[in-house]
């Protein structure tokens, strides 16, 4: 598994045409054998089009000391060369076509949250007031700063590392980029697998936002409402009346 450190080789950039072609005769024959894909489509140029999945692709630009490898990653699944992408606990698999007839296996291990990382990132979550929202894939605006924030979910470069099988003895080759890019697009249809990706179960944040919640609520039990208040004052003064008669 190599570390995020890079040695420049070029290689001959294949036509889409070309890729196109492997990519179909590589999808023909995973689907004869029985497998299940999980492609990653990209419609347009947009790779990414919610604020999350926008800036897991964002967060991508510290990774790369070579900027082509991201444009290169970038036409590739715009491509639809990423044939296959599962995101893990800690890692991401996919399956990236290239110039040779069988896919390139792509592996993306990220290290896990330390506990006192996760607890911290928990508690935030449980003050959110929208966890419905939270819960049906659709992340608030309040949770940007968790993501992007100096101690967020995003992973530092030194969390990362990769590997690919192809030829390029870059560290992040375009297949790695481009599998990388496919977790963004991914991202915007099914956001909780990012938390998968960290080690984080969705259920620790519904049980935190609970507790908060019961616990707002047994201190709000400690004090009279406002109504209530008013409704004990018109009934001393309904009984003060028929009391005087």
């Amino acid at each position: 598994m190599r570390r995020y450190w890079e040695i420049d080789q070029t290689f001959a950039q294949p036509s889409e045409s070309l890729l196109k072609k492997n990519l179909k005769e590589s999808v023909k024959k995973q689907k004869g054998k029985g497998n299940k894909l999980e492609p990653v489509v990209i419609s347009g140029r947009t790779i990414a089009k919610s604020w999350w999945g926008k800036a897991w692709c964002d967060n991508l630009e510290r990774y790369a000391d070579f900027a082509s490898r991201l444009e290169r990653g970038k036409r590739y699944v715009r491509t639809g060369t990423v044939i296959d992408l599962k995101i893990q606990k800690g890692k991401i698999i996919a399956r990236v076509q290239g110039t040779r007839k069988t896919p390139y296996r792509v592996e993306i291990r990220i290290s896990p949250l330390t506990e006192k990382k996760c607890e911290a990132i928990l508690e935030r979550c449980g003050k959110i007031e929208t966890l419905e929202r939270l819960l049906s894939g659709d992340f608030p605006d309040e949770m940007k700063e968790l993501f992007q924030g100096e101690d967020g979910l995003f992973p530092q470069p030194s969390e990362i590392s990769f590997q690919c099988s192809c030829p390029d003895w870059a560290l992040m080759c375009k297949h790695v980029a481009a599998a990388l890019y496919g977790v963004g697009a991914r991202l915007d249809t099914n956001p909780a697998l990012f938390f998968e990706l960290r080690g984080i179960e969705i259920g620790r944040f519904v049980d935190v936002a609970l507790a908060n919640r019961v616990e707002r609520m047994l201190e709000n039990a400690q004090k009279p409402s406002a109504r209530i208040m008013e409704d004990e004052e018109a009934a001393q003064k309904l009984f003060g009346v028929f009391g005087r008669a």
